[in-house]
């Protein structure tokens, strides 16, 4: 499925939300959800995100610079009950503004250890620029050799839930209330489809409270992410987690099915993951 297909339900989204679909002079389209802010309230955000300090890397742990160690009891299939959706028919169940807490278990829980990437795979900073951005145009094959060309393997389905949930099973990474301001997503300025969609990528630095449980930075929001379908045979495997920039699903346990393996698109990033040391 090309680019055009996999995101005319995401225009026709934005479309019904009033969201600016035409490129504008100038402007990234710093949006927020239905009901924006004031457009002084939202220069002001962005100005805020804008000047976000660069991230001081933490030390590294036992699994090397740049990943952290997830261990903990994942619960294969959760409850989470929606206490407010924030939008009206035909998208009532698209986003949800409130989580009832806590989110209940329903099968037993599987212990998972492994170490995953604190930032989305990066492309190099360009000449003169401090701003590193996640890495898209890439298929789920290719994203698989990268991972392993470095020693690493695309995330397991499962692992990269867990490592955005955390053990609480919170619907979003940051907690239970949709909140656009804390993760790059409900982007107002998409562009259109294919070559006319705008990149609004943020760089490493901004965003610096998208974290999940764990400590694992934006898991939802900025770019789609490829995991691995466990069990799956080719060319069933792929899948995208954590949504992108627009107003969209870009919750923990979301998933996109639809693309195959040898899909690629402006707006597909992903992590990589490994098995964790063993324990000391």
């Amino acid at each position: 499925m090309d680019l055009q297909h996999s995101i005319t339900k995401a225009f026709s989204v934005a479309a019904f939300f009033g969201l600016t679909l035409a490129p504008q002079n100038g402007s990234r389209g710093a949006g927020a959800a239905a009901g924006a802010l004031p457009a002084a309230a939202s220069q002001a955000r962005t100005a805020s995100v804008s000047a976000a300090q660069p991230k001081v890397a933490p030390p590294a742990g036992p699994c090397g610079e740049g990943m952290i160690l997830v261990e903990g009891d994942y619960c294969p299939s959760a409850e989470q009950v929606c206490l407010k959706w924030l939008d009206p028919p035909p998208y009532q169940n698209l986003r949800c503004g409130e989580y009832a807490k806590p989110a209940k278990c329903k099968v037993p829980r599987v212990h998972r250890r492994f170490c995953v990437d604190r930032e989305e795979f990066a492309e190099p900073a360009s000449t003169g620029s401090d701003e590193v951005m996640p890495l898209v145009n890439k298929s789920w094959g290719e994203a698989k050799a990268l991972c392993e060309a470095r020693g690493a393997r695309l995330c397991k389905e499962a692992e990269w839930e867990f490592a955005c949930e955390g053990p609480e099973m919170s619907p979003y990474p940051y907690g239970w209330k949709r909140d656009s301001e804390i993760c790059n997503f409900d982007k107002k300025s998409l562009g259109g489809p294919m070559s006319k969609l705008k990149d609004l990528r943020a760089p490493e630095s901004a965003y610096p409270d998208c974290l999940s449980p764990f400590g694992v930075h934006n898991m939802v929001g900025n770019v789609d992410e490829w995991v691995e379908r466990e069990g799956m045979s080719p060319p069933n495997r792929s899948a995208l987690r954590g949504g992108w920039w627009l107003p969209g699903r870009n919750r923990c346990r979301a998933a996109t099915l639809a693309h195959g393996e040898d899909y690629s698109a402006k707006q597909v990033g992903f992590r990589c993951c490994k098995d964790a040391p063993a324990a000391r």
